[in-house]
């Protein structure tokens, strides 16, 4: 079993893409998983949703479940299955039900403020 730690993330946490914050929040928890990087979840309520698009993708984890993905919609571009959920997350991680994760790039930045 992979040695999955979830815990409330300290601080203000955002996420901005395309010159916009797409989420910022005081309830973000962080992920620790064996052999990956720290991950923040982002509380559903605190992401400006209008700016996701639900694409097609998606893939299992044998310890969280299924992950859908969406794209991140800015003025400029798309950015393909930028961030994940889990609808229905396996009972050990159930704490990220109705979080959405995004992955850090050039392009998008996940930073505590």
């Amino acid at each position: 079993m992979t040695d999955i730690k979830i815990r409330k993330a300290e601080g203000t946490w955002v996420v901005r893409a395309g010159g916009a914050v797409l989420a910022e929040s005081k309830d973000a928890l962080e992920l620790s998983e064996n052999g990956h990087p720290d991950v923040i979840y982002f509380p559903r309520g605190d992401i400006a949703m209008a700016f996701l698009d639900e694409s097609d993708q998606r893939t299992t984890c044998p310890h969280k479940g299924e992950a859908r993905y969406y794209s991140i919609v800015t003025k400029s571009q798309t950015l393909e299955n930028a961030a994940w959920s889990y609808d229905a997350p396996k009972d050990d991680v159930a704490r990220i039900k109705d979080h959405l994760a995004f992955y850090p790039s050039e392009k998008v930045a996940v930073e505590r403020v």
